[in-house]
């Protein structure tokens, strides 16, 4: 089957090989028969964005308050919601980075190296279109 499908292309092939150069070569235009280069769309910047509407102001209270001590070299940051601490992060001068957070809420901290929850879901392509 191969060798049927080689003989064809070849067989299809030689009255192209078999031109002159000249004759194989690209036709070329010249510039009136070009069409211009097609232009993008004008842009314009976008209009400043409304207000929100009364009534939307963001609530100080679900924002956490984060309080900042330094302890000799090393730095804390305590990280509080209502008034509970839930989570600290422990930068030491020399060193890396660590959080230390109550994944419960009943005040027993786990420490984290890093902030990453290590989840990683599964993304494959099944079907383009």
């Amino acid at each position: 089957m191969r060798i049927v499908v080689a003989v064809m292309v070849l067989g299809m092939s030689l009255p192209v090989l078999a031109q002159a150069p000249a004759e194989r070569s690209l036709p070329t235009d010249t510039p009136a028969q070009r069409k211009p280069a097609a232009k993008g769309p004008v842009l314009q910047p976008l209009p400043e964005p409304p207000p929100p509407p009364p009534g939307l102001e963001p609530d100080p209270a679900l924002e956490p308050q984060v309080t900042i001590q330094r302890r000799g070299q090393d730095t804390i940051e305590e990280f509080r919601m209502n008034g509970r601490l839930f989570m600290v992060k422990v930068t030491p001068a020399h060193g890396v980075p660590y959080f230390l957070i109550d994944n419960v809420g009943r005040g027993e901290f786990v420490r984290y190296d890093n902030y990453d929850t290590r989840v990683r879901p599964p993304m494959w392509v099944i079907h383009t279109f």
